[in-house]
């Protein structure tokens, strides 16, 4: 379910302005926004029990803010900050895969953090 609350509708499909008004409620939410609005929405996140928060990144810095982790952390959540996320897909193009294949070779894959890939 998108969440933004600029909009209305992403992609031909329903947009909520919070995490609290998606019904059913989910355990876990892909944040891709800027580390300042992810400060924000973690607090959101943590309103609607949110159990997981991926942090994407994909170059720079991503989503990834140093207080937004430690909340997350704080809060029980758990947390996955700074990865991309086309990398753990099975069906996702070489490029990510091979990213992948690097971080397991670098020993800085991430280990699973309960969340499963649907």
């Amino acid at each position: 379910m998108p969440v933004n609350p600029n909009a209305t509708e992403i992609l031909g499909r329903r947009c909520f302005s919070r995490l609290q008004e998606v019904n059913p409620p989910v355990d876990a939410a892909l944040l891709m926004t800027s580390p300042e609005v992810t400060e924000k929405v973690v607090r959101d996140c943590a309103a609607a029990e949110v159990r997981y928060v991926w942090m994407h990144r994909a170059t720079g810095k991503g989503a990834v803010s140093d207080k937004a982790v430690a909340f997350c952390r704080e809060s029980g959540m758990q947390v996955v900050a700074g990865q991309c996320p086309f990398m753990f897909l099975p069906k996702a193009g070489m490029v990510h895969r091979f990213h992948g294949f690097l971080r397991k070779l670098a020993g800085t894959y991430p280990q699973s953090c309960g969340v499963t890939v649907r």
